[in-house]
């Protein structure tokens, strides 16, 4: 027996070693126990389908997801035609300091709620022979975005590997045990929709629709989500085994496999979803035959060929970027152990770079579906009415979703966002008409998959929240983004500038002038904050939001440059001219700080999660150490006014806004304080779950992209004319290097630094090119033709 016991243990030990050795990459999240919260499970997607991962022992649960499945149906664009008529009302109000009228009258200005995207169903795997399981061990390989389980159980050692396939839109699983005939598993299938089941050969089909109607969780009336046969998106989620050794049998609801090692197993999932403003019940896609297709076509590869499709499409967006932070003296451990040891101020550098490269994981695996970006939790969701309806919420957080696409070198990824915004563009339209009397296109605080823009709040809402309407102004900033990343021009003419136009049309109808002549919006509020009048009263609605001006500001500093570089002088460029200049200035407070509000009044919250007063600072760039110091001083005096304690996408901002004031150590104390460990089902603001994912909390996603931007922030900046090195480069950072990181202007570049000093860069122009590079007070001039490298040391 002590023969066998041997080699066995160093089996065991081996494995361990094995995770240990994976655990000291950048690249791998590692468990040694399966999940037992969604907050400690593993996410997979390919930009459409997801599946979040237990890696259970006896019964392992996955939940399915489509991004394009949501409740609801294409908008009614003929509500609240006459919503404006109230506008006049309001103004007076305020032309008459009256804040307390002006906030009853806004609430005329409010539609219906927005629509939620909803969970498409749990998958869950039952095994036999599972007791006394050991030496378990549970991976994320971000590196090739392929999930495993491993474990030991009965003499068998067991493993399970799960991707998402992007050119094969397949979700496959391979289950394999080490020993002949011990793999026994039945997959079952349930759904908070409704469905059906059924059977196939070797196959397990559900088809199924979502609600045409689901209230916010935060909504209380009666039937808050409604089903109709006859409505709603439809939904198909066939199961296949495609390759196994051992007998597969169906029964109405369940599939098995029995007596086998290896099995795999192929999930294809489709919806009717056919845009924006198409009825999916009776003009939407056929999503069973969709599903069945890409189900008979992925059935035609091998395991390692779909592995391959799948690695080689991947690493073709991953591998771009390579950021190394330095050796580490951190010790081998679990993901959530390394977090909970981080937390106490020990250093990880090769945990930072973990929490980076998984932000860009994260974002190639929700954003790849024309006209539908990643959501409030990119595609990951469980709940049929989810935190704020999983939706778009355009006040930062489906904005903050793609700070990182044009830096990371993942523009591609941006373009469902800025087909989204077309969408908008055309539900904006009348948003613009019904509730603001104005041209162009708006869009309001909340947004779903159809496009939906008028504010929300049905008469009821919080005015602080519901009623503000700059939203369409802000994602427009995105349109000239991707251009200065890309150099496009003809998507700068064809699409982009008739769309920035638009906004620009609403901004120049909105404003009013004010007793000083500058011109204002009115009514105004900043989003979510309330402020306090010298007479006491707690208010939201008022004029001349500082958030507002800045916004205008940069969007038209935006479409300024675009008509330029498309060569378009006409009259209203001219207009846009002349408004920009007599905008309400910026104003500093009592403090020194800038003003949120167009008096200086006190904040209800002082240390408010929101600070889009200082838009002009990030995401702008009309607010800068260099060229407004001033404004960028008070700029800091606000950030310290608000601290460092917010939720996770407010300090992922709060991380930019840092590094764009050149602070790199305040920049860093920040994103620590983003990867501050927190439990699952933990109620701590702004932190980071055990599986990485942000804790608002609840989850939301843009925390961790928010944060991943701001390390490239902290290391390269750039506008369209310059391109600035280690601007807030942390001390922490001693030495250390990135590449791949696109810039402003149409640049690619590379650095590498030690002892906190740059040493040497790379710059490859993508096209013709011309910039001023900038390190500490030397700056260079630089012109390069498409595909030429220029390298410098410093």
């Amino acid at each position: 027996m002590k023969r066998f016991l041997l080699p066995f243990c160093l089996l065991l030990f081996g494995l361990r070693l094995a995770a240990q050795d994976a655990a000291a990459t950048d690249h791998v999240l590692w468990y040694d126990e399966p999940a037992g919260y969604f907050e400690e499970s593993l996410v997979l997607g390919n930009g459409r389908v997801g599946a979040t991962v237990f890696g259970g022992i006896a019964t392992d649960t996955i939940f399915l997801n489509d991004i394009t499945l949501w409740s609801g149906e294409p908008v009614d664009t003929a509500i609240d035609e006459d919503a404006h008529e109230v506008l006049p009302a309001i103004r007076d109000a305020l032309a008459r300091d009256d804040y307390e009228a002006a906030d009853s009258l806004n609430v005329a200005l409010q539609g219906p709620y927005s629509e939620s995207y909803a969970p498409l169903g749990t998958m869950r795997l039952h095994f036999d022979g599972q007791a006394n399981p050991t030496n378990y061990y549970r991976e994320l390989d971000i590196a090739t975005a392929t999930a495993r389980v491993r474990y030991r159980a009965g003499g068998t050692t067991y493993e399970r590997e799960y991707f998402v396939s992007h050119p094969d839109q397949v979700f496959v699983i391979r289950l394999t045990a080490d020993r002949s005939g011990a793999l026994n598993t039945t997959l079952d299938f349930k759904s908070l929709l409704r469905y059906d089941f059924a059977r196939g050969n070797r196959q397990l089909n559900v088809h199924g629709y979502a609600p045409y109607s689901a209230e916010p969780s935060y909504v209380d009336v009666p039937d808050p989500v409604r089903f109709d046969p006859d409505r709603g998106t439809r939904f198909s989620s066939l199961f296949r085994v495609s390759q196994t050794d051992g007998q597969v049998s169906v029964t109405d609801s369940t599939l098995t496999i029995r007596n086998a090692s290896e099995a795999v197993l192929l999930v294809s999932i489709a919806t009717s979803f056919n845009g924006f403003d198409k009825n999916p019940a009776t003009d939407g896609l056929d999503n069973r035959a969709i599903a069945a297709e890409n189900l008979n076509r992925a059935s035609g590869y091998s395991y390692d060929e779909l592995r391959e499709r799948h690695e080689t499409d991947y690493r073709g967006f991953y591998d771009r970027v390579q950021l190394d932070l330095g050796s580490t003296d951190a010790p081998r451990l679990p993901t959530d152990e390394r977090l909970q040891r981080y937390a106490t101020g020990a250093e990880d550098t090769q945990l930072e770079e973990l929490y980076f490269n998984f932000g860009r994981y994260l974002l190639i695996s929700s954003s790849r579906t024309p006209n539908v970006p990643a959501n409030l939790q990119g595609l990951w969701n469980p709940y049929l009415r989810p935190p704020w309806s999983s939706n778009y919420t355009t006040n930062i957080n489906v904005e903050e979703n793609y700070w990182l696409a044009g830096p990371a070198n993942l523009s591609e990824l941006h373009e469902p966002l800025l087909g989204w915004i077309e969408n908008l563009a055309q539900t904006g339209g009348a948003s613009a008409r019904n509730y603001y009397n104005s041209r162009g296109w708006s869009v309001a605080h909340n947004s779903d998959i159809w496009a939906m823009s008028n504010p929300v709040g049905e008469k009821s809402g919080g005015v602080n929240w519901a009623n503000w309407n700059m939203g369409g102004t802000w994602l427009a900033t995105h349109l000239w983004e991707h251009y200065l990343y890309t150099l496009d021009t003809a998507y700068l003419r064809e699409e982009a500038y008739p769309l920035m136009k638009g906004a620009v049309q609403f901004c120049m109808d909105w404003v009013v002038r004010d007793y000083q002549g500058h011109w204002v919006t009115s009514p105004s509020t900043s989003p979510e904050a309330k402020y306090v009048t010298k007479s006491g009263y707690v208010g939201s609605t008022m004029y001349g939001g500082t958030a507002d001006l800045a916004m205008m500001k940069e969007l038209f500093d935006d479409f300024i440059g675009a008509s330029l570089t498309l060569g378009i002088q006409d009259s209203f460029l001219q207009e846009v001219y002349n408004v920009k200049a007599e905008l309400h200035p910026y104003r500093l407070g009592r403090k020194g700080n800038i003003r949120e509000w167009f008096y200086d009044w006190n904040d209800e919250d002082p240390r408010h999660r929101h600070q889009t007063h200082l838009f002009g600072v990030h995401p702008g760039h009309h607010i800068a150490p260099d060229l407004t110091p001033q404004l960028a001083q008070a700029a800091r005096v606000s950030l310290d006014l608000k601290g460092n304690e917010s939720t996770g996408w407010s300090k992922g901002w709060r991380i930019n806004l840092w590094a764009r004031l050149w602070d790199g150590d305040r920049a860093y104390q920040l994103y620590r304080s983003l990867l501050k460990y927190v439990p699952p089902k933990g109620n701590v603001h702004g932190g980071t779950y055990p599986n990485l994912l942000d804790a608002h909390p609840p989850f939301q996603i843009d925390g961790n992209f928010g944060g991943a931007a701001g390390v490239i922030e902290m290391l390269v900046q750039s506008t369209e004319d310059h391109i600035r090195f280690t601007p807030a480069l942390p001390k922490a950072w001693s030495r250390g290097s990135i590449s791949g990181v696109r810039t402003r202007g149409g640049f690619e570049v590379s650095l590498e630094w030690s002892e906190n000093r740059l040493r040497r860069t790379t710059i490859k122009a993508l096209k013709d090119a011309r910039t001023i590079v900038i390190h500490g007070d030397r700056e260079l001039p630089l012109r390069l033709n498409a595909g030429e490298e220029r390298v410098m040391n410093w």
